[in-house]
């Protein structure tokens, strides 16, 4: 995937980050060093390009009028995002399902969604709640279910250090949330090895 980065703003953030390694201490004139502000600053443009991203737009892009209305699921999306308090990186998976309600949405859109919060400053709980909200929102489903696995650099590296810990966050709509056997079929269907 292509992305194309503005020059103006590569420029600021490079002398910031020659500012950064200046801080800390390093020399930012050694051969390992040279490109680096550059290179952080066009990676920092890329892990945070949700923010011109419009969620929703990318839904409506590929909405189907269909009678469908079992379960539909997208499992093991695999996500990566900058945590908002340290700006260390969080990554995982993330399953999401919905009931639909006479649409449906192309499949592709829904971990295009979720790339699309996930690529900004965020917190996995927020990015739970907008992945779900984005769904019932635009597709009107029956319900939504998401559920976001995770590790967390923030305390694997620093802080706390615990290298095995996940953070699971869930977030429901509708029939996942009136109906236990409907919630307990998306929690089965997502935990079972069915590929």
């Amino acid at each position: 995937m292509n992305y194309e980065y503005d020059d103006k703003i590569t420029e600021n953030l490079k002398g910031n980050f020659e500012e950064v390694i200046d801080q800390i201490g390093e020399d930012r004139n050694r051969e390992g060093l040279l490109k680096t502000p550059e290179r952080v600053a066009k990676s920092m443009q890329f892990l945070t390009q949700g923010y011109k991203q419009d969620p929703d737009s990318i839904i409506a892009q590929a909405i189907f009028h269909e009678e469908y209305s079992e379960m539909v699921i997208v499992k093991d999306i695999e996500l990566y995002s900058l945590c908002e308090h340290h700006m260390l990186p969080f990554f995982g998976k993330a399953h999401v399902a919905y009931i639909p309600d006479g649409k449906i949405v192309g499949l592709s859109k829904i971990p295009r969604v979720v790339d699309a919060y996930a690529r900004r400053l965020q917190v996995q709980e927020r990015l739970t709640i907008e992945v779900r909200d984005c769904i019932q929102r635009t597709l009107s489903p029956k319900g939504v279910a998401v559920v976001i696995e995770a590790s967390h650099m923030c305390m694997q590296m620093r802080g706390v250090q615990k290298q095995n810990s996940v953070t699971t966050s869930s977030a429901f709509t509708g029939v996942f949330t009136s109906n236990d056997s409907t919630r307990k079929e998306f929690i089965n269907l997502v935990q079972a090895k069915l590929h």
